[in-house]
């Protein structure tokens, strides 16, 4: 297979990083990305997996570019005009590459899925086939008529988790289950803190993407920094916070930072720094305990068999852990259920005294559902 990922953001969101390196370590293939930030790319090592290229440039065929200003004009439609600057990289990779995935995870559950169908059509018309990777939709979002005809266009849609399998299924026949591809990643050792050493950690991730989906304003800020001050007063527990996406524009170390800054920079608080997304594996590895927000963090933990409470806002966290645990009551607190500032706190005590039956059961499961995820590979193959 020759084949071209595309859709992914930049690996300063080390979630994106762990989709393309867990493909890379399931498909054990080199591969084309289409990067929306390459030199970010390569600062956080992607370029071992496969060449990386401008997704988009400046240079744009002036015929296409008229076309999407009439359109535009004429219905109010950007999709063609934000599409046009990435055809150039596409027309460029036909006959590179036969098939392309399309690796954003959740990209469809925003506000831009035509532009998502514009790139998915604009790789057919040069004889690519496409493939939706690792996806999660929120069904009522499937149910639009444009969205559940693009989803049928794909060669074959990949769910990671059931929630969206189902209602994918209810459109699509030629849909497979199969875990995030970051599920596959290796951790990388990397210099760990002394506090580290017995193991005795929760580590903690909560981000700028949570907050905004609060429905009460301020209750998840509140909610984690009461949980932290429980910590610290009632357990002989480190905490470590962990950053899991550092773009500007969106990044996790503003309200960690802030956070730690609360506790008066308490010893027992371990600011973690940026790294790449396979030494952040390593580092949750070596926590007892995890409470995050981003899914690939989480992620980190489940298949590092950590117990983990998923602080989320929409289908991916309920679905991952409805398939690991078979519900998701106690596994994840939508964001949107926070109202008292306490609900944290309660959450922790459940998972605490939960701790070994979960890893146990972390520990009989992952083994056999990254297994059967690897059969996704022979699926692809046979495209």
């Amino acid at each position: 297979m020759k084949i071209v990922l595309y859709g992914n953001g930049g690996s300063g969101n080390h979630g994106c990083e762990a989709i393309v390196r867990g493909t890379f370590e399931l498909l054990q293939e080199s591969f084309l990305i289409a990067s929306e930030a390459v030199e970010e790319d390569k600062k956080y090592g992607l370029e071992k997996l496969g060449d990386i290229y401008e997704a988009k440039t400046s240079k744009v065929n002036m015929v296409q570019l008229a076309k999407a200003y009439v359109k535009l004009k004429l219905t109010g439609n950007y999709t063609d005009m934000d599409g046009v600057p990435y055809l150039n990289f596409i027309d460029n990779v036909r006959g590179k590459a036969d098939l392309a995935l399309s690796v954003g995870g959740d990209n469809y559950c925003y506000s831009n899925q035509s532009f998502y169908a514009f790139l998915n059509q604009a790789y057919q018309k040069k004889g690519i086939k496409t493939v939706l990777w690792g996806c999660s939709i929120e069904p009522d979002i499937i149910k639009n008529e444009q969205v559940s005809r693009d989803l049928k266009s794909y060669e074959m849609v990949v769910a990671r988790e059931s929630i969206t399998y189902n209602a994918v299924k209810e459109v699509c026949s030629k849909v497979f289950l199969a875990p995030d591809p970051a599920f596959f990643m290796q951790d990388q050792k990397c210099e760990l803190d002394e506090r580290f050493k017995d193991s005795n950690v929760v580590g903690i991730n909560i981000s700028p993407m949570i907050i905004s989906n609060e429905t009460n304003v301020g209750v998840t800020y509140e909610n984690y920094k009461k949980m932290i001050n429980y910590i610290l007063q009632n357990t002989d527990m480190k905490v470590a916070l962990i950053p899991h996406v550092v773009w500007s524009q969106n990044n996790d170390r503003v309200v960690l930072q802030k956070l730690y800054k609360d506790f008066e920079e308490n010893p027992r608080l371990i600011l973690v720094a940026d790294h790449k997304a396979p030494e952040l594996k390593y580092i949750i590895s070596k926590c007892r305990l995890f409470i995050g927000a981003r899914t690939h963090a989480t992620i980190a933990a489940y298949s590092s068999r950590i117990p983990t409470l998923v602080v989320g806002y929409s289908v991916k966290a309920r679905g991952i852990a409805m398939d690991l645990f078979g519900t998701y009551k106690n596994y994840v607190i939508p964001v949107q259920s926070l109202e008292q500032s306490g609900q944290l706190i309660e959450a922790f005590k459940w998972l605490e005294m939960n701790e070994e039956r979960i890893r146990i059961h972390l520990e009989q499961v992952i083994p056999e559902y990254i297994k059967t995820g690897r059969e996704i590979k022979n699926a692809l193959k046979k495209i």
